[in-house]
């Protein structure tokens, strides 16, 4: 780390001024709570830091790796399904023609070769789709052995002989090597399934003596072995036959063997024809998948690692197991998208995990994710199934419920998709099973270790599911409705709220895991997000957080000790603003003590870098929240002496405005025992009048609403003098408020009480002086203010807004003022 002397660093962190100013203008833009933002503009309510969902960005159509298995398992039907019907048609040739016709002319050597021949073929193709059940189930256990039948030859002398003593190794009941040390297992104990109540298919010892032999993962390739030695035995068998033609002499005279020889030549033509489409299909099957590696390649493509080999194999098997059992294009209906959900609904562990790995990595693959989630957000029972798993709190399963959540957290990022999982009965109740908390950490955060629901293991990803959790939280907050069901979760709240906790040491340390810190964040992202959520779903959320005893502690320590952290501030600073909407909570927020304080220290805060700027205004704009209508709160501010730097803030571009409405708010609803401190407010006249005369319609809007409540403090002897430092007459200030009320014939929503406040300041400075009063009727006022009787709206009668919905009704409706400005207006 390099270390600089103190001013080289302020050098380093201090803004200029052409960057002050854009950051300025960009916040004048930026929607706040003080103006309607309706919900097709205000976009992700997240912020703009959050990356686009799915909905957004489609990436490029890519082919699926799965259809070169497809369409290789179609080719091998086809040499299949012709080689059982010729071996089909030789049967019934041999057993209709020879055996039926010639049965007693046939040689004994005929005879016998056409029985072997008829036994082994026959065998062969009524038992190939029991041959594929083995081949399949082989899987488990052996990546390739069951798809190559040679692959065993080819090994290694070590590798075979390795084979060997696993195949005869003893095993106890339950299927497993008794040799394995206590020790092994305690360390693999997340690669291994602990003994279940059912057989695992591939341990099946299908026979009680030579159990090695008979394991169902052993029988797919002995059938193998014997169907090629069948296969090359009836090639070489009809070969001979077909060389030789030792058919026996037949006399002329002897009708009965007349065709004898012929149809002895059709029976081995047709036998040869079928075993040498079997042998082709089998040399076919090696060159795909020995040489070219076919499997591999897949697998490569579709990214799943060394454990997707098991996966990429059984797909093969299923969908060449199709295309022979039904029509030889039932294969080529598959996808893998498809075929793993379907193992997901299986009872069977090992089909669940492979199942659950395959949508894990087509989800989070940008390449494929569209596709996937799409079909996952359509297929109802799919998504039922990954909710459900979030609750296997069992250590052997963790690996398929870390798969569910985060196949769930990308669901859930499809905005369409989000009300399915949210509308699951028991979904919110499943997620929050992912969030485990307990108050025992000496480093400030609460370690994630819950015994009684889940055994302590050094391994388990306790912070791993906590991650998950909050993420599919946050995404499916997006959605009003889902807020709604969130607050309704029992106990899930107050979970998300432990999250927030972060103490000193942890603020301040620099070794500190990078996922606490993530954790913390989430937590803040979600609440706010539930904070903001607008309309009487809002309002009751915004409630029960605030009524959390820990919610403002949490809040207030990440803005003592959080300067490292400007994210985490600005997120506990914008929840502390979108609380305060509420009555009660603001009263809450200001009893705490040190948010206010820490509040200003981060709002005056100057020389800040660049990365805390909009922290300082998302302080300030919290304050105005804080001292709107509380009295409390505006008592609190004034004694820890803000006044005089709110006035110096005036100038500041950056935070000029919310220092405008703070002190707007202090000089409305401060006690009267603060009359006399709030005389201090005069000295801000001169940079309100020069906001007043500026072309920001924004600042106008603030500068002319504080100027409307600080004359007030003022005599007339004083804000002459004020006037006169500014070099700005009142004729001047009269004419803009006129020209304003031109301007604006309908209330803008960008700046909406901006009529408002102008009448106000015209009122104030006709009772102030005589004189304006002629200026005003001079100007045309009175035809401005009736124009504004005639373009009223309910946007200029509420000070704050939640969305499009007002809050805070003026007490003084826009009617009542233009009436007394009318008033004024008609006296001499």
């Amino acid at each position: 780390m390099n270390h600089t002397s103190p001013k080289e660093e302020d050098k380093s962190v201090h803004l200029p001024i052409s960057e002050l100013k854009r950051l300025s203008d960009a916040y004048s833009q930026s929607a706040t709570m003080f103006e309607p933002v309706s919900s097709s503009s205000n976009g992700c309510r997240e912020g703009s830091a959050e990356t686009p969902t799915g909905d957004q960005l489609a990436g490029p159509s890519v082919p699926a790796p799965e259809k070169k298995l497809t369409l290789f398992a179609l080719r091998l039907a086809m040499l299949e399904k012709a080689a059982t019907g010729l071996g089909t048609l030789g049967f019934i040739w041999a057993t209709v023609v020879l055996l039926g016709g010639f049965a007693i002319t046939l040689n004994k050597s005929d005879f016998w070769i056409i029985t072997i021949i008829l036994l082994t073929e026959g065998t062969r193709i009524y038992s190939r789709s029991h041959e594929l059940e083995w081949q399949r189930q082989s899987t488990w256990s052996f990546t390739g052995a069951g798809i190559n039948s040679f692959r065993l030859l080819k090994l290694g002398s070590n590798k075979v002989w390795s084979t060997v003593k696993s195949v005869f190794r003893p095993r106890n009941h339950n299927g497993r090597q008794m040799n394995d040390s206590r020790e092994d297992r305690k360390w693999k104990w997340d690669k291994q399934r602990q003994p279940t109540r059912r057989w695992a298919s591939s341990d099946v010892p299908v026979l009680p003596y030579a159990s090695w032999l008979f394991l169902s993962r052993n029988i797919s390739k002995i059938l193998q072995f014997l169907q090629i030695i069948a296969a090359i035995a009836c090639v070489a068998l009809s070969l001979m036959k077909i060389i030789w033609r030792n058919f026996g002499e037949v006399a002329k005279d002897d009708t009965d063997k007349k065709n004898r020889k012929d149809a002895l030549l059709i029976f081995y033509g047709l036998a040869l024809a079928e075993a040498a489409l079997f042998l082709l299909e089998k040399i076919y099957w090696e060159l795909k998948v020995t040489c070219c590696k076919i499997l591999e390649k897949v697998n490569e493509e579709c990214e799943f690692g060394p454990s997707g080999m098991i996966s990429v194999t059984r797909f093969f098997y299923d969908a060449y197991s199709r295309c022979v059992d039904g029509s030889v294009f039932d294969g080529l209906k598959m996808d893998m998208v498809s075929f793993s959900m379907e193992l997901l609904a299986s009872n069977s562990p090992e089909e669940q995990l492979m199942g659950a790995r395959v949508l894990r990595s087509f989800a989070t693959n940008p390449q494929f994710s569209d596709d996937t989630l799409q079909k996952i957000g359509i297929t109802f029972s799919a998504v039922e199934r990954l909710v459900e798993m979030l609750n296997w709190k069992d250590p052997q399963e963790e690996e398929i419920r870390k798969s569910a959540a985060e196949i769930l957290s990308k669901i859930a990022g499809k905005k369409q998709n989000s009300l399915r999982v949210a509308g699951i009965p028991g979904a919110l109740e499943s997620i929050s099973s992912l969030l485990y908390v307990s108050k025992t950490s000496s480093a400030g955060m609460y370690e994630v270790c819950e015994k009684s629901i889940i055994p302590d293991h050094e391994h388990y990803g306790f912070w791993t599911f906590n991650h998950l959790g909050l993420l599919i939280l946050k995404k499916l907050a997006r959605d009003h409705d889902n807020c709604g069901k969130i607050g309704n979760t029992r106990g899930l709240l107050p979970k998300i709220i432990d999250f927030t906790h972060a103490k000193e040491r942890l603020l301040k340390d620099d070794n500190i895991a990078a996922s606490q810190i993530q954790t913390v964040k989430r937590s803040l992202q979600v609440i706010k997000m539930l904070a903001s959520t607008t309309g009487s779903t809002g309002k009751q959320l915004r409630k029960e957080i605030s009524e959390i005893v820990f919610t403002f502690c949490n809040i207030r320590d990440i803005l003592r000790h959080g300067e490292k952290y400007p994210d985490l501030q600005k997120l506990g600073i914008e929840i502390l603003t979108s609380l305060a909407m509420e009555d009660d909570a603001t009263e809450r927020i200001g009893a705490t003590g040190g948010i206010i304080k820490e509040l200003l220290n981060i709002f005056f805060k100057s020389g800040m870098p660049i990365g805390q700027v909009n922290v300082r205004t998302a302080a300030g704009e919290a304050l105005v929240m804080l001292a709107f209508e509380s009295k409390q709160n505006c008592n609190c501010i004034l004694k820890l002496g803000a006044l005089k730097k709110l006035v110096k803030a005036l100038e500041i571009p950056l935070v000029r405005l919310n220092a405008a409405r703070i002190l707007r708010n202090l000089c409305t609803y401060s006690v009267d025992d603060c009359f006399q401190e709030l005389r201090g407010v005069s000295a801000a006249v001169p940079s309100v009048l020069k906001g007043i005369m500026s072309e920001d319609d924004k600042l106008r809007e603030v500068m002319v609403g504080l100027a409307a409540r600080a004359f007030k403090f003022m005599t007339y002897s004083e804000s002459s003098i004020m006037f006169e430092q500014a070099g700005i007459t009142g004729t001047e200030i009269a004419n803009v408020l006129v020209q304003i009320l031109k301007k604006h014939t309908y209330p803008p929503a960008r700046f909406p009480r901006i009529r408002r406040f102008t009448i106000e300041l015209a009122i104030w400075m006709m009772r102030d002086k005589e004189s304006n009063i002629r200026v005003f009727r001079s100007l045309g006022l009175e035809k401005e203010l009736e124009n504004v009787l005639d373009t009223t709206s309910e946007l200029e009668s509420f000070n704050i807004f939640s969305g499009t919905v007002g809050l805070s009704r003026f007490n003084t409706s826009i009617h009542s003022l233009i009436e007394t400005a009318q008033n004024l207006l008609s006296n001499e």
